[in-house]
């Protein structure tokens, strides 16, 4: 653990850990209390990096969105789930989930789901066929539309 620094010093750090890349409330506070900071310095120093625009949860929920979409193609149940260990709200969680336009979802869960189906041709098909729905549900797509885009890469 390090040593126990200011409020003052742990604040001017602090910034600069938002600064860098969007951070959850969550994070922050875990930061503050590495730093030795505690209770009402915290919610001070929050308050105060809310106030000058450093944390924003909205944002942050927006962002964590399209980067997990975008980069891992990650479904929605998925991103979700990782939103709400970073204890985001549900309101801020539904606005975050916004980003993702749906044919651009639609597009991305079949062209995984066909990946992976065309990677496993050497399988049974009641194999594969579970195989691509394990990976898939891993992945944190609905099962309805995994099942609807092995329908249509077997028509």
């Amino acid at each position: 653990m390090q040593n126990r620094l200011t409020p003052a010093l742990a604040f001017e750090k602090i910034k600069y850990f938002c600064a860098y890349q969007e951070r959850s409330h969550h994070e922050v506070k875990d930061k503050l209390y590495k730093y030795g900071i505690y209770s009402d310095d915290i919610d001070q120093i929050i308050a105060t990096l809310i106030e000058e625009n450093y944390l924003n949860e909205e944002r942050f929920a927006t962002s964590y969105v399209r980067g997990k979409f975008k980069m891992k193609h990650w479904g929605k149940i998925k991103i979700t789930q990782g939103l709400k260990v970073k204890r985001i709200s549900s309101y801020n969680i539904k606005i975050g989930l916004l980003e993702i336009e749906e044919d651009e979802y639609l597009d991305v869960a079949y062209k995984l789901t066909e990946g992976k189906w065309l990677q496993l041709k050497d399988e049974q098909y009641i194999n594969r066929q579970a195989k691509v729905i394990r990976y898939m549900l891993q992945k944190g797509f609905e099962l309805h539309l995994i099942t609807d885009c092995i329908k249509r890469i077997r028509e």
